[in-house]
């Protein structure tokens, strides 16, 4: 297991070679969500498909498949085996297979029940990619997981370090890594666990941080129907908490009257006022 401060240089980036990809992508998504992982594919133009996704929740594959133009169905990760993941051909393929499993019992946000080997917690169910792994005829060459930075806490360090293990033991070279969305280039400060593992002995090193250049009017849309405002007693309570959490400024939220259309009746909402561009701080994100 190596674990690399920011630009950290070691005897690794000397003796082992850069991993590449050279072949055509198929993409293995468990615990897959919408498919986040696989729009920073598409986004970075990867030659790549949709191998198979692992999702239990329906609206979350409906989602999927209309985000990505696929047909899959909900599948419950207890109930499949190795092989449906369906690894061939590895010597045309590079397979990636991400597990970013869920952190409800793992962040600071839930009741922290942690991600034991048999505890039954929803984050537990990380060793379903233990038994996967094992059932399978030929391995994944890189895996990726994201999680909470809570997944390698004092609470969940031992089993945490238990995974690494297992992954070193199926000849998997492991690099993780605490990463900040601010630092590269999104305006949330959404602190998460990275953990790349490639198949064989091989460096990995990290992106560089990127300058932030964006603040969180630069996500928000000039113009907005009054049926999407808050209303003003939910708006106010959120807008106070957000100002007792030191997230905003005193005054960089309006709340203001939105006009009625389409024979809706008016709303008041809240807004982000054109002089407070320079003073929006990050979000703050939680949960997986």
């Amino acid at each position: 297991m190596k674990h690399y401060d920011y630009d950290q240089i070691t005897i690794f980036d000397l003796t082992l070679p850069q991993f590449q990809i050279d072949r055509p992508i198929r993409l293995i998504e468990l615990f897959a969500g919408i498919g986040s992982q696989a729009m920073a594919l598409r986004d970075l133009g990867a030659d790549f498909e949709h191998w198979r996704v692992v999702e239990f929740e329906p609206n979350a594959v409906t989602s999927y498949n209309a985000i990505h133009g696929t047909h899959f169905e909900p599948q419950d990760i207890t109930k499949i085996t190795g092989a449906d993941l369906g690894i061939t051909d590895t010597e045309k393929y590079c397979y990636i297979m991400t597990y970013s499993f869920p952190c409800q019992d793992l962040s600071s946000a839930g009741k922290q029940r942690g991600m034991k080997k048999g505890s039954g917690t929803r984050s537990g169910l990380l060793w379903e990619v233990e038994r996967l792994l094992n059932e399978v005829g030929s391995l994944p060459q890189v895996l990726l997981m994201e999680n909470v930075t809570e997944v390698h806490g004092e609470k969940n360090a031992v089993h945490f370090q238990d995974w690494i293990s297992f992954l070193e033991s199926k000849g998997y070279s492991n690099y993780w890594q605490d990463i900040n969305a601010s630092d590269y280039g999104v305006a949330q400060n959404r602190d998460r666990c990275i953990m790349v593992s490639i198949l064989g002995q091989y460096n990995y090193k990290f992106p560089r941080r990127i300058q932030l250049e964006k603040t969180m009017e630069d996500y928000l849309e000039p113009d907005v129907e009054s049926r999407y405002f808050v209303k003003t007693e939910k708006a106010e309570r959120l807008i106070q908490r957000l100002i007792d959490e030191g997230q905003i400024e005193p005054g960089i939220i309006q709340i203001e009257e939105g006009g009625a259309e389409d024979g809706e009746s008016g709303d008041r909402g809240c807004r982000f006022p054109e002089s407070g561009k320079g003073n929006t701080r990050p979000g703050s994100g939680a949960g997986g």
